[in-house]
């Protein structure tokens, strides 16, 4: 984006910011939406009715699978845990990624028993496998400790020399593209990645945001061709573009 469409953004933020005084139920409604995008892009076959009646009544739906339900419900929980540690300002660890990806995957998630030993994805160990998505074949499983150090520190010092919206914005982007680029975890690392990003964001007091459903398929090419050029801009560019989409819906829904 470019300094103008960046002010635009910023404008809205500021927008949004203002409509949402008095509006008691709109973070919980926001989590709804957030957990509906997010898990819906992994393949829940849930409507956002069904998710919304699930999580503000606790009425499940009997046609759908249990499993798809028990994704959303693990994802609001990590969500709500992950917004209430920015409020609190928790800086980024490994132990508290750990935390969010076990949560993701806390009634999902496996044990693994492999030659190296084993591990649970619903405790947010490290996998001790090699994963493909398609083609794509991600971080060596023994460069992953070392991979999540140096994304780790990096994020932190992007984070810590964010003054414009823009940089912050940047810093929140660069580790939804980094972590998901590494794949520490056996499942769940395109949820987690997610949650870091708003965790970033809200830590900023920014509003938090999702990747629409129906935009899954440029979600991922974005992914691929910014991996592919090495040039991050690319990915940075969708994603502003989505926040923008979601800040003007919501503007014009309040």
């Amino acid at each position: 984006m470019n300094i103008k469409e960046i002010s635009i953004l910023e404008t809205l933020v500021a927008d949004y910011k203002l409509a949402e005084q008095g509006q008691v139920d709109l973070k919980k409604f926001t989590c709804y939406a957030i957990t509906y995008h997010s898990t819906a892009i992994e393949g829940s076959t849930l409507t956002k009715r069904e998710v919304y009646n699930l999580l503000d009544q606790d009425i499940s739906t009997k046609n759908k699978p249990f499993s798809e339900q028990q994704m959303v419900s693990d994802h609001q929980k990590a969500l709500v845990y992950t917004l209430n540690r920015a409020g609190e300002k928790q800086p980024l660890s490994e132990h508290f990624i750990k935390e969010i990806g076990g949560r993701v995957m806390k009634n999902t998630g496996s044990i693994y028993s492999t030659a190296l030993g084993t591990f649970d994805s619903s405790q947010g160990d490290y996998r001790l496998v090699n994963v493909h998505a398609g083609a794509r074949t991600f971080t060596n499983y023994s460069k992953v400790p070392d991979f999540m150090k140096s994304f780790v520190e990096e994020t932190n010092k992007r984070i810590d020399e964010a003054k414009t919206f823009q940089q912050k914005c940047d810093a929140a982007f660069y580790a939804h593209f980094q972590f998901v680029s590494i794949h520490p975890f056996a499942d769940g690392n395109g949820r987690t990645s997610r949650l870091i990003m708003n965790h970033i964001l809200a830590c900023f007091d920014l509003p938090v945001f999702h990747v629409y459903t129906r935009n899954r398929i440029s979600y991922i090419q974005a992914l691929e061709k910014a991996r592919k050029t090495d040039n991050i801009a690319v990915f940075y560019d969708f994603m502003y573009k989505q926040y923008k989409k979601f800040l003007e819906n919501e503007i014009k829904t309040l």
